[in-house]
């Protein structure tokens, strides 16, 4: 089959811009010298880059650094090492009265046990709040509130 003589021959297809008519009327983004055309360097590349001179290799100091996990405190020593001296401890317990002791002798007193009995709680380590110290300096290391 041969075309007829009056249409011509097309020599390609056409480009995916031409058919969708994408850009077609858009200049392009950057230039783009013509066939034949040298490029004068005007806009065609990038200036040199102007900024910071290149850094210099300098050795690379690492510091270990050991980070100690937060220690919950209850009412039982707790093996530790003392942020004061540095030193692995097992904690000294001390027992002080707290809002528990205070408001179970209130409770107590308004059950009726006016004649002494209300002052039980004061004796009773398991309803003070207890203090960790340590064993070589002393030091107040924390503490656990009942309430």
């Amino acid at each position: 089959m041969s075309a007829p003589s009056g249409v011509p021959v097309p020599s390609a297809p056409p480009s995916y811009e031409e058919t969708t008519g994408i850009n077609v009327g858009y200049p392009h983004p950057y230039p783009v010298p013509e066939p034949g055309q040298k490029p004068d360097g005007k806009g065609m590349n990038p200036p040199p880059y102007m900024g910071q001179p290149a850094p210099v290799n300098n050795p690379v100091t690492v510091q270990t650094v050991y980070v100690q996990q937060p220690v919950v405190f209850y009412d039982r020593p707790v093996q530790m090492c003392c942020p004061s001296c540095n030193q692995m401890i097992v904690t000294r317990l001390s027992y002080d009265s707290g809002a528990l002791t205070w408001l179970s002798c209130g409770g107590l007193c308004l059950l009726g046990c006016i004649a002494g009995c209300c002052l039980i709680p004061f004796c009773i380590d398991a309803l003070k709040d207890v203090d960790h110290t340590c064993p070589n300096c002393s030091a107040l290391i924390g503490s656990y509130k009942r309430l």
